[in-house]
């Protein structure tokens, strides 16, 4: 997933692509075509005499017509990444001197270039005293702006088009990224008072000489960290291997509280290979230690449970202490509450399942303190 972002990204960060050459003549002889289509139609309906000479001229108008719209787009191409305005202005100014070409050359072909081999001396003067050379390129220069225009619009509206999507990805992998960094972070944010209590009662062990519990200890404060450090924070994992990092820190933090802690697991074997987003219970476990355990003078149960409904995992963290507030209800718990912890599994639920997850918290009827979380079953992809 990570490097599919990366990818993504820098697919999407680069120059925005431009209109491709092969599509830009496409649209050329597409429009010339259609312009043909239409003209030759035109001359069979009104009747005009030999039509396959005016044809053959016809088609030599076309190319050149092409030509000159092909030097339109190169001229046009190096306006892409001016504003949208700059380009409509320098299409309107560029698109007149190329009808003023195309009319004048269409004038040469079909009225200066062997005017007898289409129509007799008669029929050719007359043509020639209804309008002037000036009038007759005059008036078929105004139509050919107009088609000129017609196709440097649609030349402007497709790489207008292909900008926005280029944008659009950009967002998109801007997106991603800052949603990985989120992820990241939320899942990096491992109580750094652990660490510091951690090797304070490393301290006492070492004073005391309890050289066989230090040992232990350090062998389980190296595996949590390997374990949670070295994972990519965008991957899920096992609930087994979630609940056994759970259940690594919890047997660090009985050294600090040997006789108040308490675990329980409740995980059915159908659900020991779904997946979660990593460290998805660290969090809910930290309050507990801090709001229930820490201010407890008896022994205080965490319980871990898991179970399915509907097609969904339902995954609780309770613990049995005294840090609850009074109050009942989701947001409810006082202190429980009221960090970080909750909205951060809250934010990462949303960013990997949507509307699909939620969470819930409360304080127990009987006492303590209580978050579910309710996510879709995933059981393939950690």
């Amino acid at each position: 997933m990570l490097e599919n972002i990366k990818r993504a990204r820098s697919s999407a960060l680069g120059r925005p692509p431009a209109l491709s050459k092969e599509v830009a003549l496409y649209s050329i002889l597409g429009f010339w075509l259609f312009y043909v289509m239409i003209v030759t139609a035109r001359a069979m309906v009104v009747g005009f005499p030999n039509q396959t000479e005016m044809a053959t001229r016809r088609a030599v108008v076309t190319v050149f017509g092409i030509v000159l719209t092909w030097l339109l787009y190169m001229v046009l191409k190096r306006f892409d990444e001016q504003k949208l305005g700059t380009r409509i202005a320098v299409a309107f100014l560029a698109a007149m001197p190329a009808a003023i070409a195309i009319a004048a050359f269409n004038y040469y072909v079909f009225n200066v270039y062997d005017p007898t081999g289409m129509f007799d001396e008669a029929d050719h003067a007359k043509i020639l005293e209804q309008m002037s050379m000036i009038e007759n390129i005059a008036e078929i220069a105004i139509s050919r702006y107009f088609f000129l225009i017609a196709w440097a619009a649609l030349y402007l509206a497709i790489s207008y088009a292909g900008e926005v999507r280029s944008a659009e990805r950009r967002v998109a992998a801007y997106e991603q990224a800052a949603q990985a960094a989120e992820l990241r972070s939320l899942r990096y944010q491992v109580n750094p008072h652990f660490l510091f209590n951690t090797l304070n009662s490393l301290s006492s062990l070492v004073m005391t000489d309890r050289k066989a519990d230090a040992e232990t200890m350090i062998m389980n404060l190296s595996t949590f960290y390997r374990t949670s450090l070295s994972g990519d924070p965008l991957d899920d994992v096992p609930l087994e291997e979630e609940v056994r990092l759970q259940r690594l820190y919890l047997d660090i933090e009985r050294v600090r509280f040997p006789e108040r802690l308490k675990v329980e697991i409740d995980i059915p074997e159908s659900l020991q290979r779904a997946c979660v987003p990593g460290l998805i219970l660290q969090p809910l476990v930290e309050n507990s230690l801090k709001y229930g355990v820490s201010r407890a003078r008896n022994a205080v149960t965490i319980t871990i449970a898991a179970r399915e409904e509907d097609g969904h995992m339902v995954l609780t963290v309770e613990d049995d202490g005294p840090g609850a507030s009074s109050g009942s209800g989701p947001g409810a718990g006082g202190d429980h509450g009221a960090g970080i912890g909750l909205a951060n599994v809250r934010d990462r639920l949303a960013t990997r399942f949507g509307d699909a997850a939620s969470l819930v918290a409360g304080v127990l009827p009987q006492g303590g303190f209580a978050v579910t979380l309710t996510l879709p079953v995933v059981r393939h992809g950690c």
